[in-house]
């Protein structure tokens, strides 16, 4: 009986809407946020860039870094497959204030990103990224 009643509520879970959440963007039109656990962090760069940053390709830009077990950073850009860097020079990750909360979903310039206690995933045309303490995948 128990366990009828807690997977009838686990379809209940994923049945629920994801809560759609905006981010103001800063004086120079980049967003930032960070994940509730404080291991991931995220920042989007608008088309064009900014007074002392210019995405490759000319942008937008997301890029999402994990701080634990070992720091990554993944950059999406506006096409392709998003690139992952293992070695990151300027590790600057998770300060921002804005808290992306477990089961909301930001959508920004066609990046389409989706926040739960599993992770991260983050999407753009065709391609996308996921990112969590266990794995981080690019596709």
């Amino acid at each position: 009986m128990l366990r009828s009643a807690l997977a009838a509520f686990g379809l209940l879970l994923a049945a629920t809407p994801a809560f759609a959440v905006t981010f103001d963007a800063n004086d120079q039109g980049q967003i930032e946020f960070t994940m509730p656990s404080g291991n991931v962090g995220c920042i989007y760069t608008p088309a064009g860039g900014t007074d002392v940053y210019e995405p490759m390709g000319g942008g937008p830009e997301l890029s999402c870094d994990r701080v634990e077990p070992a720091y990554v950073r993944i950059m999406m850009g506006p096409a392709g497959i998003p690139k992952r860097y293992n070695d990151v020079g300027d590790a600057s990750c998770c300060g921002s204030n804005n808290v992306f909360g477990y089961g909301e979903v930001w959508k920004h310039d066609g990046f389409r990103c989706t926040s739960s206690g599993t992770g991260l995933i983050c999407k753009r045309g065709g391609h996308g990224f996921s990112m969590s303490r266990k794995a981080v995948k690019v596709y």
